[in-house]
């Protein structure tokens, strides 16, 4: 019984010396593993919404040599006090609360009308972008295309990247990639532990690349007939991008967009141990530089008399050219919004569209009410909601919001 003891204690510290050993190889790895598993706890999540770069490795994208400011309407705008959905009658003040709103901009006629920030965030705060990255992405393709260093969206992805050459997107056109109809099986349920999303982020907390998690991926549907919001088709866009360019994402950015619109801050990508972006969904900026998107984008692609994104592209990148790209529920899509080249147009649009992340991230845009919306979130309730509760909350407080313009302007 000694003997057994004995062996079972030196077993013990062995076990501890080994963990011990882990620990001090792969510590940044396991913290980084601990933040991502509890990234989105209540108590923390927007002060980790505003401080990834004490979490992610991360490569900045300086702010622009001439940066511009929003100027400031001179006449007094008010939010809202209501705003309805359906058959229900929400209060503003009470939505923006419950979604943890960390910072609301509203933009009229080139000019903040309204500037709102809660849960500690300030103006001066960068935010993390989600899924609003992959539209910044699709911009930078566009400019891509026009320079001559992607030839045509009708390329497929193996002609840049032919290491991909048996897996899901081989053979598939990159526009087929924009438009989230690659035909590659993912599974983006974030309230699923074990879904491909999920998975992916744990993948990219322990340093691993994306590149070799793209790989595996395999094909599900004949590409271009079925729109499935696939997030690792933007990170594909994004090889092909620093391939095409031979200038990382940040690179690229700083030179073709951040630089000409006038950037007032510094933002950066999260990279992964490749020190590639994670295109996905790492981009992190102020609100009012994401409104400088959202503008850029509503002046077709001008800025300041110099077109940053070719105009062709920005309209067919808000312009679903496909019926299973049409917003409308439809039997070849999974979301009733229709989708351009990563940009989303709710159903119901007049001229709308925006860009939109998890977790309550959304840059929207009006361009016959010259209106852009930025509302930055850290909306825990998001990972539970299954029905699209806060999609349709937003975009119908979006609409309140544009209709009330008339009684001040």
């Amino acid at each position: 019984m000694k003997l057994v003891k004995k062996i079972f204690n030196v077993l013990a510290i062995l076990l501890f010396l080994v963990v011990i050993v882990i620990a001090l190889f792969y510590r940044q790895e396991a913290y980084r593993l601990y933040k991502v598993v509890t990234f989105f706890e209540p108590e923390n999540i927007s002060e980790n919404f505003r401080e990834i770069e004490s979490i992610f490795p991360t490569r900045l994208v300086p702010k622009s040599t001439q940066p511009y400011s929003f100027s400031y309407s001179n006449k007094e705008f008010v939010i809202p006090e209501n705003f309805r959905h359906n058959d229900s009658i929400i209060n503003t003040q009470s939505y923006l609360d419950y979604t943890l709103t960390d910072a609301l901009l509203v933009i009229h006629n080139d000019s903040i009308i309204h500037e709102y920030y809660g849960n500690g965030f300030q103006s001066k705060d960068t935010h993390i972008a989600f899924s609003m990255s992959k539209s910044v992405v699709s911009a930078l393709i566009g400019i891509a295309i026009e320079e001559g260093d992607i030839k045509s969206v009708q390329n497929t992805v193996t002609e840049y990247l032919p290491e991909f050459e048996g897996t899901g997107y081989d053979g598939v056109q990159i526009k087929e990639v924009l438009q989230m109809s690659s035909g590659v099986r993912f599974n983006e349920d974030y309230s699923d532990f074990f879904s491909d999303i999920n998975i992916m982020g744990r993948y990219f907390a322990i340093g691993k690349p994306m590149r070799k998690f793209a790989k595996i991926l395999i094909r599900e549907r004949e590409p271009g007939t079925y729109n499935q919001y696939v997030s690792i088709d933007t990170q594909v866009l994004g090889m092909i991008l620093t391939k095409a360019t031979g200038m990382s994402i940040s690179e690229y950015m700083s030179k073709k967009l951040w630089e000409p619109i006038g950037a007032e801050s510094d933002a950066f990508w999260i990279i992964d141990n490749e020190g590639m972006e994670f295109a996905v969904g790492g981009l992190n900026c102020t609100a009012k530089d994401y409104a400088k998107i959202g503008q850029l984008f509503l002046n077709l692609g001008e800025w300041d008399g110099k077109q940053v994104v070719p105009r062709e592209w920005v309209i067919a990148s808000i312009t679903p050219d496909a019926p299973h790209l049409m917003p409308g529920i439809r039997p070849n899509a999974k979301s009733k919004d229709g989708y351009g080249y990563q940009w989303w147009i709710p159903l119901g649009a007049d001229d709308e569209f925006n860009a939109q992340g998890i977790y309550t991230q959304f840059i929207y845009v009006d361009p016959n009410k010259d209106l852009v919306i930025v509302k930055l979130s850290s909306n825990y309730h998001f990972k539970t909601d299954t029905t699209g509760y806060f999609h349709d909350h937003e975009i119908a407080l979006y609409r309140t919001i544009a209709k009330s313009l008339g009684l001040y302007y």
